[in-house]
């Protein structure tokens, strides 16, 4: 691969702005277990290189999954053609912020290759998991899968870089839906991160299963949640959610400067903000941070050869910078944050997050529960709706407790939570301590047109929000 990405370099034209390419190996493998049937075992990989020029101003890409000599010359042929194509109807020239050549490798540091691991004992891990979730009479429909991605990629520029990364992330999850007199409940437990097999045994998954098959159960007695403004603790993986919808998105500058409008549109974070607006309360801290090992928007260089980093999005509450690109950055006078990522070969990159996450504050999750008179403790993601300038949302968990004088209380269903941006982070008035803090990962972050699904991560921990409209999730 590091031969052939030299080669591609090599036949780049002397006469561009700027060129680079990638050549990427992929390598999948997934395991689905339904009910108590191997559903789908698959193991595949992929191969290919993508060429992006800039000439006189303008972005032009190519790809192709032939790795062979004859094919660099077409492919950058017909980048350097759809270059002119874009100088036709491009907006702004298109200039990069400054970047010294790039040299080295990047490795995911494993314990246990998941790609060595025999699939019998794989599938035999899912089978244990389905036969402790069938014990429980009202769960419907068993679902446990697990899956590993190893990505090789060589990147090659004409300003001198060249760049060797290795990344595996692996994973699992259990689900159990529960049915009864059309009453539909789900509750799941799962999580993936930049590792190898151990991780997998981190997740404690057999002792993990009882939990969700009960309280998958426990729901569809449960009573519906309360409505009304209620003080609200959520936990660490809803706040994963609750980070990269509200504070994730809507800090991607090119969302900003609306070249970026799919999924869920652009931003209200426009650009007069940056260094002086008040997102959220004084102990808001927010990082996007590519140097976690575990985290699966962790990186040695992004997609631009731009090293990886760790910026302050928020700090102390006020909006202090944006996830960037070479170009973006620059119109705002200033560096790339290292965010450029494709999600294939052929694909150009775009920016995407990192690692968003909220740093730790000073609280016990008990104590963050007592000091709540009324309230409610949500957990786990279950629906989301948001506006097109990441302004308004809805979201709702699988399962809340409510909180009385401080202790949680009983059970409660179909809960969700409302909120205006600004407004809810400014009504965060308690973090929990470093003790609670963990890093998820997400596996199918949308973005583009056509569309990029991206693996990134956040590191959360529970949180307390003050006077939050809450209600019952309407089907």
């Amino acid at each position: 691969m590091k031969d052939f990405a030299i080669k591609i370099r090599e036949r780049i034209p002397t006469d561009i702005d700027y060129g680079d390419s990638r050549v990427v190996h992929t390598e999948y493998e997934t395991i689905l277990v339904r009910n108590g049937n191997l559903e789908s075992y698959s193991r595949s990989n992929d191969i290919g290189f993508g060429v992006r020029m800039l000439k006189n101003g303008a972005w032009g890409f190519y790809s192709s999954n032939r790795i062979d000599n004859a094919e660099i010359d077409k492919v950058i042929a017909k980048s350097l053609e759809i270059t002119k194509a874009s100088a036709i109807a491009k907006g702004n020239h298109v200039s990069l912020s400054p970047l010294s050549p790039q040299q080295g490798r990047y490795k995911t540091e494993l314990i246990e290759d998941p790609f060595k691991v025999p699939m019998e004992d794989k599938i035999k891990l899912l089978l244990k998991l389905d036969k402790i979730l069938s014990k429980y009479k009202s769960v419907n429909v068993r679902t446990v899968r697990m899956g590993s991605i190893r990505e090789r990629k060589v990147f090659v520029s004409t300003d001198g870089s060249l760049i060797e990364q290795d990344i595996v992330h692996t994973g699992a999850e259990i689900s159990a839906t529960s049915v009864k007199n059309g009453e539909v409940q789900r509750r799941s437990y799962g999580d993936f991160s930049q590792a190898g097999y151990e991780f997998i045994k981190e997740l404690n998954l057999l002792d993990e299963a009882p939990r969700v098959g009960e309280e998958a159960e426990k729901l569809l007695s449960a009573k519906p949640c309360p409505s009304g403004k209620k003080d609200i603790v959520i936990s660490d993986d809803q706040m994963v959610l609750q980070v990269h919808e509200s504070i994730g998105h809507p800090t991607e500058l090119d969302r900003v400067f609306g070249t970026e409008a799919s999924y869920a549109g652009t931003s209200f974070v426009t650009t007069e903000k940056l260094g002086s607006f008040k997102y959220g309360s004084d102990i808001i801290n927010i990082t996007a941070d590519a140097t976690i090992k575990s985290g699966l928007g962790s990186f040695g260089w992004d997609d631009e050869a731009v090293p990886a980093q760790r910026v302050y999005l928020i700090k102390n509450g006020i909006f202090n910078e944006y996830l960037s690109s070479r170009d973006t950055a620059l119109l705002i006078g200033r560096n790339s944050t290292g965010t450029m990522r494709a999600s294939s070969w052929s694909r150009i990159p775009l920016i995407r997050m990192t690692n968003i996450n909220i740093e730790p504050g000073r609280f016990t999750l008990e104590e963050l529960i007592d000091g709540v008179t009324d309230g409610l403790y949500l957990l786990t993601n279950k629906s989301w709706s948001i506006d097109d300038k990441r302004i308004n949302f809805q979201f709702g968990v699988e399962l809340a407790y409510e909180i009385k004088n401080g202790k949680l209380g009983e059970i409660v269903k179909d809960a969700t939570y409302t909120g205006i941006t600004p407004e809810f982070w400014n009504s965060c008035d308690g973090i929990a301590n470093k003790d609670y803090w963990k890093m998820h990962g997400v596996m199918n972050c949308g973005k583009g047109e056509p569309g990029q699904s991206m693996r990134v991560g956040h590191g959360t921990a529970p949180a307390r929000f003050r006077g939050i409209e809450v209600g019952v999730f309407r089907k």
